[in-house]
């Protein structure tokens, strides 16, 4: 998991602020298949917003700690049943927010 400041987390808040959900955790719960495909769109995106919907079994700190501890993803801000997820791209076309973040 990567070690991020006060201050670089403030930033990602901010250019996550915009940002709709694009996975949901539902009835069916968490299971390592889901977080791959978190994974693997966070490869192309790195920052990501994801929903707990009212049917979901987990609260939102277990989905972040599930994550987490299943994955590279840093949980960066968690609201309600909302969840913001940050992963740096490894390929340099993807690499826009994970470079502003190395200035700060």
């Amino acid at each position: 998991m990567l070690k991020i400041t006060g201050k670089q987390k403030r930033f990602l808040r901010s250019k996550a602020n915009t940002l709709t959900p694009i996975f949901s955790v539902g009835k069916n719960g968490l299971a390592q298949a889901w977080v791959d495909e978190v994974v693997l769109a966070l490869s192309k995106r790195e920052l990501v917003k994801i929903s707990l919907q009212q049917s979901a079994d987990e609260s939102a700190t277990e989905v972040a700690d599930f994550i987490q501890t299943h994955s590279d993803i840093t949980v960066v801000q968690t609201i309600g049943r909302t969840l913001v997820l940050f992963l740096p791209a490894q390929e340099d076309k993807y690499k826009r927010i994970s470079v502003e973040l190395a200035k700060i």
